[in-house]
């Protein structure tokens, strides 16, 4: 009798050893995470200042006075609630200006959401307004599906989309729902 009792009692330990052990596997994640609310940023950055490079040449440069990092969630994301200027540079090193209310940087997709009063001022003086677009730094280029005007040295064009590669040698405004030549004085 002693010998089953003695091989219950391991049956029943070596049991509760292996439950602990598999419940125990996600430990560290959870103690990571402790104190930190999912819909909370990990960190916030004041006078934020990103640079985007390519083979060692900057492509472009985010600042801004506040950024959200958000790098805790499933599909990371750095929130900027303050403003947020991106300068995008081409080949030659010339610099055109976006500025936004608002902004978004999807870490995974190297995508940054522009929102808000977007003005982008090219390095020529060309100027394009919408409430929203989008900067794909993998591809090098901005688009949206948001209404636009966009003015050239000689027309304003109005349309529904926007679509160009970062030096703006190919800028096509989609769905155009108007075109005004403009005079010069």
């Amino acid at each position: 009798m002693t010998g089953i009792k003695t091989y219950f009692i391991k049956n029943i330990v070596i049991a509760i050893a292996v439950a602990m052990f598999f419940s125990c596997n996600n430990s560290l994640q959870k103690v990571q995470k402790i104190g930190i609310s999912e819909n909370e940023p990990i960190g916030v950055e004041y006078n934020s200042n990103l640079k985007y490079t390519d083979s060692g040449k900057l492509k472009a440069n985010l600042v801004s006075a506040k950024l959200f990092d958000y790098s805790n969630r499933d599909f990371p994301f750095h929130e900027f609630t303050d403003g947020a200027t991106l300068y995008v540079y081409d080949d030659e090193n010339r610099k055109s200006t976006i500025v936004a209310d608002y902004a978004y940087v999807y870490t995974d997709t190297d995508l940054i959401d522009m929102r808000s009063n977007v003005v982008i001022t090219t390095h020529d003086n060309q100027v394009l307004k919408t409430d929203q677009l989008y900067y794909d730094q993998g591809k090098d280029w901005l688009y949206t599906n948001k209404p636009v005007s966009f003015k050239t040295e000689q027309d304003l064009i109005n349309g529904n989309g926007f679509d160009s590669n970062s030096k703006f040698t190919n800028a096509e405004v989609l769905e155009v729902t108007g075109i005004i030549t403009l005079e010069e004085d």
